[in-house]
């Protein structure tokens, strides 16, 4: 068994590696059938040795979660730089859709797994945080194109536009996580899948130039 961590860095490490194993044993095993004991062997530790970071497993699962939403909002930082506001929006939907596909058992938990609501105080992140809140940088960019008065007039809901948009790119990337190696379906590349969803969303969204 590895010896107890004595630094803060050596126990932000084993933090990590609790967190790591345990996504990994909650994608293929499901959250219900997996044991503090289980996630503790998976490291090499004792489950003792969890119980120092963590009360549960539920606040386990939450603080990967916790974990992996910094990831995603810290990845789309980057965007914000872009000054066309339609431009801006755009690329963050491909920014999500890249996170999606690169970390899938990421996404699982974030976004296709039953768990606890979240709330604000139960939290270390910060909720409408421009770096830390991925669902805050969605509605700040479309925020930018409704204001612009780029739109349809008749969608006058911001937030309407905002959740449509994700639930059309979260379709396409939970069908590739999902199903992409059932041949029952002859899948089209996931690009072209992704590039037409956009172009939909946004020729359904947008005044016509």
């Amino acid at each position: 068994m590895p010896p107890k961590p004595k630094t803060e860095a050596e126990r932000q490490q084993l933090r990590t590696l609790i967190i790591d194993a345990a996504r990994d044993l909650f994608v293929s095993k499901g959250v219900e059938a997996v044991t503090m004991r289980e996630i503790a062997k998976r490291i090499g530790y004792s489950a003792t040795s969890i119980y120092l970071h963590f009360a549960d497993k539920e606040s386990v699962l939450r603080a990967i979660c916790e974990t992996d939403f910094l990831a995603l909002a810290t990845s789309q930082k980057r965007i914000f730089d872009i000054a066309d506001p339609v431009e801006r929006m755009l690329m963050l939907g491909r920014g999500y859709a890249e996170f999606a596909l690169s970390h899938p058992n990421h996404y699982r938990l974030m976004f296709m797994t039953t768990h606890t609501p979240r709330h604000p105080n139960d939290l270390s992140l910060e909720q409408n945080h421009p770096e830390q809140d991925a669902y805050f940088q969605l509605q700040l960019v479309v925020n930018d194109v409704f204001n612009a008065g780029l739109f349809k007039p008749e969608l006058k809901d911001a937030d309407l536009i905002a959740q449509t948009i994700w639930a059309g790119m979260h379709g396409v990337c939970a069908l590739q996580i999902t199903m992409a190696e059932d041949t029952w379906v002859n899948w089209r590349d996931i690009t072209l899948r992704l590039q037409m969803m956009q172009s939909v969303l946004i020729s359904g969204l947008l005044k016509s130039k």
